[in-house]
């Protein structure tokens, strides 16, 4: 869904509206890219539980956009079994503020903040990916 047609409804993206993006923005990443985030599980979410905010030392819940919660590729092993999921989390609120703040295309910022999670699946630091910007 555009811009346009958020602002057309007056009301805020819904988080299935979020999760259409995030579906969108992975369906238009590389295939070989996207095969290796396959296993990866995409939430959408309201905000950051308690824990999450306490585990990152944040006291807003509205600075974090999205978390990458898993292994990174690089740091798999095949003698780890049992393990959870590698989960990609995306916080609708932090993404609506920083989306209302920027004034950008909603569906740009979505893909943004994925990319960037998927950076971390793949190894990268936050350090490593602001320099490839």
């Amino acid at each position: 869904m555009t811009h346009a047609k958020f602002l057309d409804r007056l009301i805020a993206p819904s988080l299935d509206d979020v999760e259409a993006l995030a579906a969108q923005a992975l369906a238009e990443i590389p295939h070989a890219l996207r095969e290796k985030v396959r296993d990866v599980v995409i939430r959408v979410e309201e905000f950051p539980d308690d824990d999450t905010l306490e585990q990152m030392g944040l006291d807003d819940p509205f600075t974090l956009t999205g978390l990458y919660r898993g292994v990174p590729l690089k740091d798999k092993s095949v003698a780890v079994s049992g393990a959870l999921p590698d989960m990609i989390f995306l916080y609708r609120r932090p993404i609506l503020d920083e989306w209302c703040e920027t004034g950008g295309a909603l569906g740009a910022l979505v893909r943004e903040v994925l990319i960037h999670e998927i950076g971390h699946h793949f190894g990268f630091s936050d350090d490593d990916m602001d320099a490839l910007d």
